[in-house]
């Protein structure tokens, strides 16, 4: 204890003699501050935002807005004292503030970097190219002119008109991404050619600018040309992107698969891709570049995965428009003053400035789009757009006044451009692209996409193949490879075993023995069924838990879209529809299930692979319902890549309709319902690739009518939709689902939505 306190004694003497060095917490004052600060401007700004949208404005208007309403412009002229008070012009205050809103840039750009399409824009990379080259080019040779013409009461140091030229010139050439994205979000536009070429053009438009930002400061700053900083801003800059769309790519798609397969959840998802795009804005901000850059790129990387949930990329989204990105947009229109631009000169000027700057990047993306092959309002449209500066120009003009290049007057002129052309922006679009036709290729995609975005198949990415072996599941395998071949998913094959053991330690070591043979010729089996495609993820596992249902649900739980199950192998207990395991894993699973009956006999011996069947007709019974179309899109896919028939069929019961149509004696109304569902059912089929062909059957039992059709016709598969219903506690489909199941001459899958 003496010897601790002798080693404590320089301690203390130290901590006393930098007591003053100790950090203090933040002020009680300080935070009640930014508190009433952020309430404030999130009131205002959903507040405004929401009537812009009621006057078919896009909300980021009314965002921007509230910042100049509750800056020196108004709330300041009305109630000076007061907005003093709440906004007091403190640095430490303002940093407070500025954290969050920069916060809310890079959110914002991590969502857009999620909705874009990588594909598209890549197809589109020539024009979007020739269009920032244009929005660029343009731009900075005409403020670089408009810097070196004006007086010199609008320099902070007449001496250095060089420098203050080309950071107007860098200036009038950058874009806003973050205002041109939630522009092209609240107009529903962000999927369209013309979004994406837009955001592609914008993001390279930005890039430049970034690296135009950090020549240019690092000159101020030396007070001469330093090819030294010029070199390593591009090459930091294009080692990055080169770095981040090859391996890095690669990195974050295995990140996130790990955190899917040993975390789970979408909390989890969220966090690792905020995680990684703060640690990438960290990065790009310390070589030199914009933090905004590596956002955007990262939340391109995260959107290209596909562990990366829709449902994820939703909250965020909604996090994001409901809190982050009103209180960017608010806090950025706080910078502006419109009372200094009441100047005679120097609202002359300013006017001539932004005429000068929207006229540049209006004509630059224009030419450029024009040369890139776009038409006349598809160039005007890209003009409107790019001509939306926002925040990132407000950055430059900050930068500008804290290296001593602009003086306030100046900057005031700098940030009102700022406003002002993100303000045009939104009904400048709407007017443009009301104007631009749509073409057939992109009119196809945005349908396909609408599509896709209702459909049971398209939405399944992962499927679960649990197996011990058997034809069941060695039928059910050959489907899922069918599926695979149709569309990207990822599948893993899982031996689940119990952690029950016997008591002799002989006889354990042999089980265990047999229980690793077995599973590894199941899961072989299994694998060499499905004849995946090359590029498919395929990943095996054996996990054992307390009993075979805890395991398989265990696994089912960490975001699968589709559990794909074998009936029982053997006969079953006189409860259960299939087998005690497969009723519960259905009655419990987190995802859709497909169950799979083969009617093969049940090989003796080893596990011995069943040939490969061949799928010529492939039923599905409708009765019109969601369910119904379930299964008409999982025969469909199937019948796309085996090239099968698919027969759906919908059976009108007699007695039914006798009695509701008893006066009128007719059949032909409920023929015309039929033919109607049949026909929108069969679209579905048709649009996933299949040759598809509906048929009307009538009689007293559907399950006996639909059973006696697929052996006349020589059905070699019926695949049914339904829903689970409880009954004493086992999976009940309904009297037709069961009959079908156990009297069916081929193979019958049954698919169930939770």
């Amino acid at each position: 204890m003496q010897n601790l306190s002798l080693m404590l004694v320089p301690v203390l003497a130290a901590q006393k003699v930098a007591g003053d060095g100790v950090i203090k917490p933040l002020g009680h004052h300080e935070l009640l501050l930014v508190l009433v600060q952020l309430s404030l401007l999130l009131l205002v700004a959903r507040g405004l935002g929401e009537l812009m949208r009621r006057i078919n404005l896009p909300p980021v208007v009314g965002e921007l807005l509230a910042g100049v309403v509750l800056g020196p412009s108004l709330f300041g002229l009305l109630l000076p004292d007061l907005q003093a008070l709440i906004f007091p012009k403190s640095q430490e205050q303002s940093n407070l503030l500025s954290v969050i809103s920069w916060l809310g840039v890079l959110f914002l750009l991590i969502v857009t970097g999620l909705e874009t399409d990588l594909k598209l824009i890549l197809r589109k990379g020539k024009t979007a190219l020739l269009i920032s080259l244009g929005g660029i080019i343009v731009p900075f040779i005409t403020g670089f002119g408009l810097g070196w013409l004006l007086p010199d009461s609008f320099l902070a140091d007449p001496d250095k008109r060089l420098v203050f030229s080309l950071f107007i010139a860098t200036a009038m050439s950058i874009s806003a991404v973050p205002v041109i994205a939630k522009v092209l979000m609240d107009l529903n536009l962000i999927r369209r050619d013309i979004g994406q070429v837009t955001l592609a053009a914008g993001m390279t438009d930005d890039t430049i600018g970034w690296i135009l930002l950090s020549v240019v400061s690092g000159l101020a700053s030396s007070g001469k040309f330093d090819l030294g900083t010029i070199f390593h801003s591009v090459s930091a800059a294009v080692l990055f992107l080169a770095i981040a769309f090859t391996i890095g790519r690669t990195i974050v798609d295995q990140i996130l698969r790990w955190v899917d397969d040993y975390v789970g959840g979408i909390a989890a998802s969220i966090s690792v891709v905020l995680i990684l795009s703060l640690s990438a804005a960290a990065l790009t901000h310390a070589l030199g570049l914009e933090a905004a850059l590596g956002a955007f790129v990262l939340g391109i990387l995260a959107g290209q995965s596909r562990r990366f949930s829709n449902e994820a990329g939703h909250l965020l989204e909604v996090f994001t428009a409901a809190f982050l990105a009103p209180i960017f947009f608010a806090s950025a229109g706080l910078k502006v003053n419109l009372l200094t631009l009441l100047v005679p000169q120097t609202l002359i000027f300013g006017l001539i400035v932004l005429a000068v700057a929207c006229v540049g990047k209006f004509t630059g993306a224009y030419l450029g789009s024009r040369v890139g092959g776009l038409s006349h309002w598809e160039g005007l449209a890209m003009g409107s757009g790019m001509n939306a500066r926002g925040a990132m120009e407000i950055v430059v003009a900050t930068i500008g006044l804290s290296l001593g290049v602009l003086n306030p007057q100046m900057y005031s002129i700098i940030v009102m451009v700022a406003i002002v052309t993100s303000l045009m922006a939104p009904p400048l679009l709407r007017w443009t692209l009301s104007k631009v036709v749509m073409g057939e290729e992109e009119a196809r995609r945005l349908e396909q996409e609408e599509q896709d975005s209702r459909s049971f198949i398209k939405q399944i990415q992962r499927v679960l193949i649990p197996t011990s072996g058997g034809p069941n599941i060695q039928l059910a395998a050959q489907l899922v490879g069918y599926m695979a071949h149709q569309n990207s998913i990822e599948v893993t094959s899982l031996y689940a075993l119990s952690d029950k053991q016997p008591q002799n330690k002989a006889r354990r070591m042999e089980a265990t023995q047999v229980k690793d043979t077995t599973a590894e010729q199941a899961l072989a089996s299994v694998t060499e069924e499905m004849q995946l495609p090359a590029d498919t993820a395929l990943q095996t596992k054996t996990e054992s838990g307390r009993n075979k249902v805890e395991v398989i649900l265990n696994e089912a739980n960490k975001n699968y879209d589709l559990i794909v199950l074998g009936a029982s192998e053997q006969i079953r207990p006189q409860k259960a529809l299939f087998n005690l395991l497969v009723d519960r894993v259905v009655q419990e699973a987190p995802c859709a299930t497909m169950v799979v009956k083969s009617h093969l006999p049940q090989p003796k011996g080893e596990i011995c692979n069943i040939a490969q069947q061949q799928l010529k007709k492939i039923l599905v019974p409708t009765v019109g319902t969601e369910y119904s179309k379930n299964a008409v899109e999982m025969a469909s896919t199937i019948a796309a890549q085996t090239g099968a028939l698919v027969m759906i069929v919908n059976v009108i019961n007699l007695p039914q309709v006798e009695y509701i149509l008893y006066e009128q004696r007719s059949l032909a109304p409920v023929k015309e319902i039929a033919h109607d569902m049949l026909e929108q059912q069969a679209a579905i089929g048709r649009n996933l690739g299949a040759d598809v062909k509906t048929y009307i059957l009538q009689g007293t039992s559907p399950e006996r009518e639909i059973l006696k059709f697929a052996k006349t016709q020589e059905v070699n598969l019926i695949i049914l939709g339904s829903n689970i219903r409880m009954v004493t506690g086992r999976v009940f489909f309904g009297h037709r689902v069961d009959a079908i199941l156990s009297k069916a001459h081929c193979p019958v899958a049954v698919i169930t939505v939770p």
